[in-house]
């Protein structure tokens, strides 16, 4: 085994070693070859090579979101990192580890007009838990070793995004036989459960009302235990609601937020006003559910996270910082049922609006809407269901779906890009075959995503093609103007077909609901390679037949 001659090399990858860290996404180039050099001669490294660091960034986040633990990113100097920088917002937002390994020149080659050099330190600001930023020189290294060890460890313990910057002088790709440093090994023993609240003013609270309203965002699967959700879900004064992210499943939930909300009126929405709102997971996608809570304010709010909190309804009252099984361990044992009507009127109302979904999906015309619920009849199970923003998750919330699917969107800043690079490391490292569903301009934007050598054969991609932005034509205004086409909708004759075959991915179409639902069986079916199925729908009526679907279910 070889190791590069570079002493920051060597603690970095030894420190890695230690800390468990062993996927490591390199962006190819020359002033981090030393790292290059470092983890790929390393048995215990598992190594992947992806030029476009966009890419791989988003790729490594895929990763990282499957495997729960900090995956790397290694780059060379100037504007490569800051390519990282949407995956790294995204992964800050989205509690994953990263840690962002950047090569840089030393110190007497910055700010003099060398080549390929930018201002790398604490370049992501805010949006890193912790910067460490290396100084070259046998003098340096105690210092070095402690911050590197320092960001490895807020990767592991905060759950975000770290960045670690490492100057290397020139030359780059000696190599030795034998380490020249032995770093102390990081102790990976800290404890994520937290310290939980006094909880006797919270469960004389609930106990108290009768109108108790749980809102559960992005969660992994298997974040809470069935026996606290069954419990919950049973409770008369108990409503929970979840979305697609949520991976929480019962029959006494509410998965389709918008469904049941988007008729109301001030008088339903008065009925619906909870005394206590209960809080789970990251990010919540539905703003209809933002608006209600926004307006009809519940008494308190209480959000439970590990690590931080969001005042999204203006009425945050308090953060229990431990996990939710951790809190509910402690809470429900505590709590008395109490006697209401509150969620077992709302259950007749989901009933209706079920019942009126059915029969409006059975009349509609072919669109965006029918493709989307053939889709969700026809998923195979079980399956690790990978989404891209806008229009696709959106859908996908007004459609319930089988508890054995796992559902993953980057939801943490909600872009367009980076989802079907994210999509395709979360396959590789999965035990489940993994569905990609896309709208074309995210799966355009990523295109390059498909650059990728560890592309899973049991990797599906579908493309819901409607020649542009579908979801701006539900915006109020005037659609039909060339500025909105171009500006807005952002209209193209553009397919994946050309790009299906660069890549040699298994390509297929549908233009029609006639071969539909053939097509989506024969595209689920096992190959040899990768599928791509491209559905075209009709630009010019998704939008009405999504805002009349609203109309309809009332």
């Amino acid at each position: 085994m070889k190791f590069s001659s570079k002493i920051l090399s060597q603690t970095i990858t030894q420190l890695c070693l230690s800390s468990k860290i062993d996927h490591i996404v390199i962006s190819p180039g020359s002033r981090n070859a030393p790292l290059t050099i470092g983890f790929t001669e390393h048995p215990d490294f598992h190594s992947f090579s992806i030029v476009d660091e966009r890419c791989a960034a988003f790729f490594a986040l895929g990763l990282a979101q499957q495997l729960q633990k900090p995956v790397a990113l290694v780059c060379t100097s100037g504007s490569a990192l800051l390519n990282y920088f949407p995956a790294v917002s995204e992964a800050f937002y989205s509690d994953i580890p990263l840690v962002v390994i950047s090569a840089d020149r030393p110190e007497h080659l910055q700010e003099i007009g060398d080549g390929q050099t930018i201002q790398q330190q604490d370049v992501y600001g805010k949006h890193s838990l912790y910067n460490a930023n290396c100084i070259e020189g046998a003098e340096h290294q105690a210092s070095n070793e402690n911050i590197i060890r320092k960001a490895l460890t807020v990767a592991y313990e905060q759950q975000g995004p770290v960045h670690i910057n490492v100057p290397f002088s020139e030359p780059l790709y000696n190599k030795v036989d034998v380490l020249e440093v032995q770093p102390e090994k990081i102790d990976m023993s800290f404890s994520s459960e937290g310290i939980i609240d006094d909880l006797t003013p919270y469960v004389q609270q609930w106990n108290a009302s009768k109108r108790k309203l749980i809102l559960v965002g992005v969660l992994p699967p298997n974040s809470i235990e069935q026996r606290f959700i069954d419990q919950l879900a049973t409770d008369e004064s108990v409503m929970i609601l979840t979305e697609t992210t949520s991976n929480l499943h019962h029959d006494h939930m509410f998965p389709a937020i918008d469904q049941l909300i988007a008729p109301l009126d001030a008088t339903g929405f008065k009925a619906l006003q909870p005394e206590i709102l209960l809080s789970f997971g990251g990010m919540v996608i539905s703003k209809k559910i933002k608006a209600f809570l926004r307006e009809y304010q519940p008494k308190a709010h209480w959000h439970v996270h590990s690590k931080k909190a969001y005042d999204t309804y203006f009425c945050l009252s308090h953060h229990f910082k431990v996990t939710p099984n951790t809190f509910l361990a402690k809470f429900l044992p505590k709590t008395a049922s109490v006697s209401s009507s509150y969620a077992k009127d709302w259950e007749l109302v989901k009933e209706h609006r079920l019942a009126k979904h059915e029969e409006y999906v059975s009349e509609i015309a072919y669109s965006d809407f029918k493709v989307f619920s053939e889709i969700v009849e026809t998923l195979p199970k079980p399956l690790q269901l990978q989404l891209s923003n806008s229009a696709t998750i959106r859908y996908l919330q007004l459609f319930e779906l089988d508890a054995s699917i796992e559902v993953f969107c980057n939801r943490g800043t909600s872009g367009i890009d980076g989802s079907m690079s994210t999509a395709i490391g979360a396959a590789y490292v999965s035990n489940l075959p993994t569905v990609f569903i896309t709208g074309d301009l995210s799966f355009l934007y990523d295109s390059n995503a498909l650059w990728n050598n560890y592309i899973p054969a049991n990797f599906k991609i579908i493309v819901i093609n409607n020649a542009g932005g579908g979801i701006f034509r539900i915006l109020p205004g005037e659609k039909n103007t060339e500025k909105f086409d171009r500006f807005f909708e952002t209209k193209h004759s553009l397919t994946a077909r050309q790009l299906s075959e660069m890549y040699g991915l298994d390509y297929a179409s549908v233009t029609g609901e006639a071969s539909l639902q053939q097509s989506l069986q024969q595209f689920y079916s096992p190959s040899e390679g990768p599928k791509l199925l491209e559905i075209f729908t009709p630009s010019k009526v998704n939008d009405q037949i999504l805002i009349n679907y609203f109309k309809f279910i009332k």
